[in-house]
C-alpha cells in the first residue's frame, strides 16, 4: 500500500465537523481549517536531504514515571521546528489491543479514528501534537506474535524454523519503519512501555538495538528515570538511575540522554554523578521536576533546550535545522492569512508547522490560573479504586477535555472523583416541602437497610451533589454502580444541575427518564437485565452473533462514525456557536472588519458531525418514538435515522437567553400494551443542560481546540456557579 493510499484508509484526512454553507461565495468551512497559502514558503523538496531519524524513549526505576508526557513533549517541540514527527507507542503485553484490559489496572482505553483500541498515551500524543494518529502508530507484543504465527501457518517463512530472533525482531523493525513511511515523517519517536529490566519489553529493545547498529548516526536512546528522595534521609539518590542505565547497557544499548524525574530540580552535583556513571555529557542530563500541569512540560523542555540537544545527538546539522525552522515559521504565518472571501478556507495548507508556542503558553497558563472563577465538576464513575488508592487514569481524556473547555470559557475547573457506589442501596423520596414553604424538586436518600449503612452516614447523601456546578457520568460497562449512577442522574435532572452523559452515561440517562418520567417501571439495559419488561437500551443487531460466538476483542462499534444534528437543540447550537468567530479571527483572536460581513453567511450551518465510538448497545428503536413523545429529544442521529447519537432535554432558555415557552402538554401513549398519561410541563421537561452522547467526544478534544459539547457543558456550569454565588436557588 502506498503511503498516500494508507492515509486515506486510516481516515486521517477528515474533520470533526463538515459544515456545508450555502452563500454567494459558496464557502466551505472545516473546524480544522484548510488554509489558503499567501506567504512564499520554500517547498520541502528543496530542503537538505535528511535520513530518517529514530528516538527511543524508555523508562527506568519504576512505571508511571512520565515517559508518555516526555515523548509527547519532545514530539511537540520538534514538530514546532518544522520536522514531520510520528509518535509510536509500544505496549509489551500479549493483548492484541488495549480493548480487553481492565481500566483500573491499565488506565483509559483510547480509541482512534480507525477504531483501534489503544493505550491512554496515544491520547496524550494526539492532544500534544494536535492531530490524529494512525493504527500503524500502536504496537503490542500480541500484534507481533499473532502476525508472525499466522504468517508461519500460511507458509510465509518458506518452511524455515521460526524463532524470536530474527523473525520477531525483524517484524518489530518492519513495523517501526512502516509507521514512518505511512506518516511520511522525518523523525519517529518510539516509546517502549514498561521499565528497563522487564522481561516483556526485551524483544523491542533488541529491535531498537538492531536499528542502531544499521543506522548508527540516526538512532538515539532517552532514559526517563526516577530519582527518589527518601523522607528519612532527605537526600536525592541517583544510584537507581545509574543501575537502570547499566541494565540497558547490558542489552547492548547505550543511553544518550537521561531525563531525571524527581520531586525537586536536580542540582549540579547530582547531574555530574549521573553523567559520570552513565558516560554521557552533563548537558544531556535533563532535570524534570514535578510540576502543576503537564502542559508546562514542553515549555520547560524548550527552556532546557532539549530539542537542540536531541537534534545534535541525531547528527542534524544547524543549517538543516534552520531550514526546517524557517519553513515552520513561514508556514504558520501563511496559515493565518485569510483568503479572498475573508475566511481561512482554501485548497492549500502548509503542513508540519507545529504548534504556535505563544498560543500553547497562553493555554498552559490559563489551565492552572488559580485567580479565575472556579466551577466544581463531579465525575461520577466506578473505575477509581485500586486497592487502597484512588486513581483517575480510567477517565483521563474526560478530565483533560473539561480542562480545555474551562480554559476556553475563562474559568478553572475543580474536578472531583465521585464513586457511584456511594449512591447505591438508596431509594428516592418524592418532592418534599422546604422550610420556607416553597416547593423544590429535591431527592432525599432513605435507608433501605439500617445495617447496610454506617451509623455516621448522612441520611440525605444526595445533598452533597448540590455543591457541584456540573455532573458527568462517563463511559463504562457492567452492573457495578449502575443504580447509584441512575440515582445521581435523576437528582441532576430534577435539581437543574448541568448533566453530561458519555456513552454509558447517555444510555443511563435514557433509562432514568423512561423510569421516572414515562413511568416504565423496571426499564433497563439488556446488558444488565435482558429480562427487563422495558429494555429501552438493547444490543445492536450485528453484535448479537459476536457475543454468541464469544468474539469480544475489537468487535464493538468502534471508531469514527457520522451523525446528523437537529436544529434548535443544545447540540446543534454547541457545534455551531462561535464557529464563525473561530474561523474569522486573526492570530490575536480579533475579528477583522473585512470579515464581519461573512458572519451571517457562516453561522448555524453545521448539520453533520463525525465522532469516535466504542459501544455494543444502543437506544432500542422500539422505544424511540415513545421517548420523544415523552419529552426526550434525540438531537443527533445516524444518517439513516436508526441509531440515536445524542439525547437531551430542551433548554429552559434559548441561545439568546430568552425563556422558552414551549410545552408538550399531556401526552397519551401506549407502551407495552399499557396506556399511560405523561404530564409534561415547561419546568419539568426543560433543563439548562441535560445531554448525553452515544459517542465519546472526549477523544477529539484538544488543548488548543476544545470540544464544543464540553464547552457548552462548562458554560452551563459557569452560569449555575454564578447563580449560586448570587444566592439564587437553582
Amino acid at each position: 500500500m502506498k503511503a498516500k493510499d494508507a492515509k486515506k484508509a486510516n481516515g486521517k484526512s477528515r474533520a470533526i465537523l463538515k459544515p456545508q454553507i450555502t452563500s454567494k461565495s459558496s464557502v466551505k468551512l472545516q473546524t480544522r481549517s484548510v488554509i489558503k497559502s499567501r506567504a512564499k514558503v520554500e517547498p520541502r523538496s528543496k530542503l537538505h536531504k535528511l535520513n530518517h531519524k529514530y528516538i527511543f524513549v524508555l523508562g527506568g526505576v519504576m512505571s508511571g514515571v512520565g515517559k508518555g508526557i516526555a515523548t509527547s513533549s519532545i514530539g511537540t517541540l520538534l514538530s514546532s521546528k518544522g520536522f514531520s514527527i510520528n509518535l509510536v507507542k509500544v505496549d509489551p503485553y500479549l493483548n492484541v489491543d488495549a480493548g480487553t484490559m481492565n481500566p483500573t489496572e491499565h488506565g483509559e482505553v483510547f480509541v482512534l479514528d480507525s477504531g483501534l483500541e489503544t493505550d491512554q498515551d496515544m491520547g496524550n500524543y494526539e492532544r500534544f501534537l494536535g492531530r490524529d494518529l494512525t493504527p500503524d502508530d500502536y504496537i503490542t507484543s500480541g500484534m507481533v506474535y499473532k502476525y508472525v504465527i499466522e504468517k508461519e501457518r500460511a507458509l510465509g517463512y518458506g518452511g524455515k524454523c521460526v524463532e524470536a530472533i530474527p523473525h520477531l525482531r525483524d517484524e518489530i523493525v518492519r513495523r517501526f519503519e512502516h509507521s514512518a513511511k505511512v506518516n511520511e515523517s522525518d523523525i519517529s519517536i518510539i516509546e517502549i512501555g514498561g521499565t528497563v529490566g522487564d522481561y516483556q519489553n526485551t524483544m523491542f529493545i533488541e529491535a531498537a538495538r538492531f536499528l542502531k547498529m544499521r543506522h548508527p548516526d540516526d538512532v538515539i536512546f532517552i532514559m526517563v528515570s526516577y530519582l527518589p528522595i527518601p523522607s528519612k534521609l532527605g537526600e536525592m539518590k541517583t544510584r537507581p538511575t545509574q543501575h537502570a542505565v547499566q541494565q540497558l547497557a547490558s542489552y547492548g544499548v547505550n543511553t544518550d540522554i537521561v531525563i531525571a524525574r524527581a520531586d525537586h530540580p536536580l542540582d549540579d552535583r547530582r547531574k555530574e554523578k549521573i553523567a559520570t556513571a552513565c558516560n554521557i555529557h552533563i548537558d544531556n542530563v535533563i532535570s524534570a521536576p514535578d510540576i502543576e500541569s503537564i502542559y508546562d512540560v514542553p515549555i520547560n523542555f524548550r527552556h532546557g533546550k532539549i530539542d537542540d540537544i536531541v537534534l545534535t545527538a541525531l547528527h542534524v546539522d544547524r543549517e538543516t535545522v534552520k531550514q526546517f525552522n524557517n519553513l515552520a515559521i513561514a508556514g504558520r504565518e501563511n496559515n493565518r492569512q485569510p483568503n479572498k472571501n475573508g475566511t481561512s478556507g482554501s485548497k492549500t495548507r502548509v503542513r508540519n508547522t507545529g504548534i504556535d508556542f505563544a498560543e500553547w503558553s497562553r493555554m498552559a497558563r490559563g489551565i492552572k490560573d488559580s485567580g479565575r472563577k472556579t466551577v466544581n465538576i463531579a465525575i461520577v464513575g466506578k473505575y477509581f479504586a485500586t486497592g487502597n488508592f484512588t486513581l483517575t487514569d480510567s477517565y483521563l481524556s474526560v478530565l483533560e477535555a473539561v480542562k480545555y473547555s474551562a480554559n476556553k470559557v475563562g474559568v478553572k475547573a475543580v474536578i472531583t472523583a465521585v464513586n457511584a457506589g456511594d449512591f447505591e442501596n438508596l431509594k428516592i423520596n418524592p418532592l418534599h416541602q422546604l422550610a420556607d414553604g416553597g416547593q423544590k424538586s429535591k431527592i432525599g436518600a432513605q435507608k433501605l437497610n439500617e445495617n447496610d449503612l454506617r451509623s455516621d452516614r448522612k441520611v440525605d447523601v444526595f445533598s452533597q451533589l448540590d455543591q457541584y456546578d456540573g455532573i458527568i457520568v462517563p463511559g463504562g460497562f457492567g452492573a457495578t454502580g449502575i443504580e447509584g449512577k441512575l440515582n445521581v442522574i435523576r437528582y441532576a435532572r430534577e435539581n437543574q444541575i448541568p448533566y453530561f452523559g458519555l456513552c454509558y452515561g447517555m444510555q443511563l440517562m435514557t433509562i432514568e427518564y423512561a423510569r421516572n418520567v414515562l413511568g416504565l417501571t423496571g426499564a433497563h439495559t439488556a446488558e444488565i437485565d435482558p429480562e427487563s419488561p422495558h429494555t429501552v437500551i438493547d444490543i445492536m443487531p450485528d453484535q448479537k452473533k459476536k457475543i454468541a460466538e464469544g468474539n469480544y476483542g475489537g468487535s464493538m462499534r468502534l471508531g469514527l462514525y457520522p451523525a446528523k444534528l437537529s436544529k434548535d437543540t443544545i447540540a446543534f447550537d454547541a457545534y455551531n456557536r462561535n464557529i464563525e468567530l473561530q474561523q474569522l479571527a486573526d492570530n490575536k483572536g480579533t475579528i477583522k472588519k473585512s470579515h464581519k460581513n461573512h458572519i451571517s453567511n457562516i453561522l448555524s450551518h453545521i448539520s453533520a458531525i463525525r465522532e469516535r465510538h466504542r459501544h455494543r448497545y444502543e437506544v432500542n428503536p422500539n422505544y424511540i418514538e415513545r421517548l420523544e413523545k415523552g419529552g426526550l429529544v434525540f438531537s443527533g442521529k445516524s444518517p439513516d435515522g436508526t441509531l440515536m447519537e445524542i439525547a437531551e432535554l430542551p433548554r429552559d432558555v434559548d441561545i439568546g437567553g430568552n425563556i422558552r415557552e414551549t410545552t408538550l402538554g399531556d401526552v397519551q401513549t401506549d407502551i407495552g400494551g399499557v396506556e399511560m398519561e405523561v404530564k409534561n410541563t415547561v419546568k419539568g421537561n426543560t433543563h439548562p443542560f441535560f445531554l448525553g452522547t452515544q459517542f465519546h467526544p472526549e477523544f477529539l478534544a484538544r488543548p488548543l481546540a476544545p470540544h464544543p459539547l464540553f464547552t457548552a457543558f462548562i458554560e452551563a456550569a459557569k452560569k449555575k456557579s454564578s447563580s449560586r454565588s448570587l444566592g439564587q436557588r437553582v
